[in-house]
Parts: structure tokens; sequence; C-alpha cells
């Protein structure tokens, strides 16, 4: 039973990656820190992938002599792909927090809302 749960240690590093970074996003007021959750949670998931593509004993998907046995090479293509589109999203969700915090002087989301019920 214990070998099984430990054996699983990928996937528990992938719950408790996307629960920290779920927390942050929920618990944090401060727009930075909710782009690093953000950031957190994508990582988790790309964990995820990567874990759910790796096939015991194969290898990558060059046909030679010798090997029966292939990796699926799509989940790493799309992890790609994601890693791309993160970075690109995380770019401008900071471009957007660097005119938020130019607009009203602060990156805190309480003092945002109280200055817009304020006008």
């Amino acid at each position: 039973m214990m070998d099984n749960v430990f054996g699983l240690y990928n996937y528990w590093v992938v719950i408790f990656l996307m629960m920290t970074g779920f927390y942050i996003v929920i618990s944090q007021r401060n727009l930075i820190k909710k782009v690093i959750g953000l950031n957190i949670f994508q990582t988790s998931v790309f964990l995820l992938y990567i874990t759910i593509g790796k096939v015991e004993g194969g290898t990558a998907p060059i046909v030679s002599e010798g090997f029966n046995v292939y990796t699926n090479p799509l989940p790493s293509v799309l992890i790609l792909t994601a890693i791309v589109v993160g970075v690109a999203t995380t770019s401008v969700a900071l471009a957007l927090i660097v005119r938020i915090r130019e607009a009203y002087e602060t990156i805190e989301e309480d003092e945002i809302l109280a200055q817009e019920k304020l006008t």
C-alpha cells in the first residue's frame, strides 16, 4: 500500500503545486503575487502532462532496432506550446499591472476597488 502511495510522488507534487498556486491566487490581494500564483498553478499542469506522457521503459519515438516501446511525443509538444503561451500571458499580465500602477498608484486589489468606489 505505501509503495503505491510513494510510487505516485509525481502526482503528489502536482497536487501540492496546484493547490499552492490556487491558494495564492485566491488569498493574495497583490496583483503580482496573483500572477506568481497563476504561474505556479500552470507549472503543476505542465508537470501533470509530462507525467502522463511518460511510458515506463519507453524511448524516444525514433524507430530503431531493439526498441518496441515508445513514448508519445504529443504531451511534450503540447507543453512546449503551453510554455510559450504562458510566458506571453505572464508578460501581458505584468504589462497590465504596470498600467494599473500608473493609473491607481497601487497594485493592491482592495485599494483599487476602494478608489473605484469613490469615483
